[in-house]
Formats: structure tokens, C-alpha cells, sequence
């Protein structure tokens, strides 16, 4: 079974971050894995644009009950009816989560990976959390780049990746 990656982000985002969502996307398509995102625009459109022209799979997670505002390269749409809790089904679906930039959203998926303390959590750029003593917060890797961020989920390393 092929590795499933989520790659979360702000739905509205900058054109740098616009790159790197989509190089991720593109580099987890070359290796076999399954894009799973939110779904909508931004970053998360970004990624899924990248997938689909490297000839991959995407899966977006809607908020919505239905599939009108799904993003045209997704080659899966899961409709939720769940609004902002869609970001717990996203990250129980993957087996390592890559976030690039920042937002509320993103915040939370992260939050949420990091609570269930089964997958590699990797960021790109975007917010930094920090502990009570001004610490970053452990466990959570952040990578110079797209490539940086693929190897470091380290699911080509472990035999979990197809």
C-alpha cells in the first residue's frame, strides 16, 4: 500500500509558499504516495497541482457535505459535513504530515498530529510553536525545502512507503 502524506497550509497563500506546496506535492507523487489535503485553494491546491502533474494521487477532505468547492486537480473528493474538524480525518489518514506557511488551520492539523504521536510532523516555513521557556516545541522537523521535507518524514527509510 502506498504511503499517504497530508500536506496542509494556509487556503490562501503566499507565492512562495504556492512553490513549495506544489514542489512537495510534485516529489511525494514521484515516490509512489498518496496527496491528502483539505481540499480547497491555497496551499492545499497548490500540492494537489503538483501531484496530479507528476501523475499522482490526491485526496481532498472537504469541510463541506458536498463537492462543489473541490479543487479541480483531486483525484478523490471526500465531502465531510464537518467543517474545521475535517482536519482530525486528514491527519488520522496520513502516515506523516508536511505543513507549509501558517495559519489557524494549519495550526490545529499540526496540534493534532503532534497529540496523536504517531507521524512524522514536518514543516515548511510558516508559524514556529513554542514551549513556556521560549523553546521550540519537540518533535516537530523543519526542512530548508521540498526535498528537505519528503526525506524527513522518513517513510522511504522504514518500509512503510510503497
Amino acid at each position: 500500500m502506498p504511503a499517504q502524506v497530508a500536506v496542509c497550509g494556509p487556503g490562501e497563500c503566499t507565492a512562495r509558499e504556492w512553490d513549495l506546496a506544489y514542489q512537495t506535492g510534485r516529489l511525494l507523487a514521484g515516490r509512489g504516495a498518496v496527496v491528502i489535503c483539505g481540499g480547497l485553494g491555497g496551499v492545499m491546491a497548490a500540492a494537489a497541482a503538483g501531484a496530479r502533474a507528476a501523475g499522482g494521487t490526491v485526496v481532498g477532505v472537504l469541510p463541506a457535505a458536498d463537492r462543489a468547492a473541490a479543487g479541480p486537480d483531486l483525484t478523490a473528493v471526500i465531502p465531510t459535513g464537518l467543517g474545521q474538524a475535517r482536519n482530525n480525518v486528514i491527519v488520522n489518514a496520513a502516515d506523516a504530515l508536511i505543513a507549509v506557511g501558517g495559519s489557524w488551520g494549519t495550526l490545529s492539523e499540526i496540534a493534532l498530529a503532534m497529540r496523536a504521536g504517531r507521524i512524522p510532523v514536518v514543516q515548511l516555513g510558516g508559524w514556529h510553536v513554542h514551549d513556556q521557556d521560549g523553546r521550540p516545541a519537540g518533535g516537530i522537523v523543519h526542512a530548508g525545502g521540498p526535498a528537505a521535507a519528503v526525506e524527513a518524514t522518513g517513510l522511504w527509510g522504514r518500509g512503510t512507503a510503497g
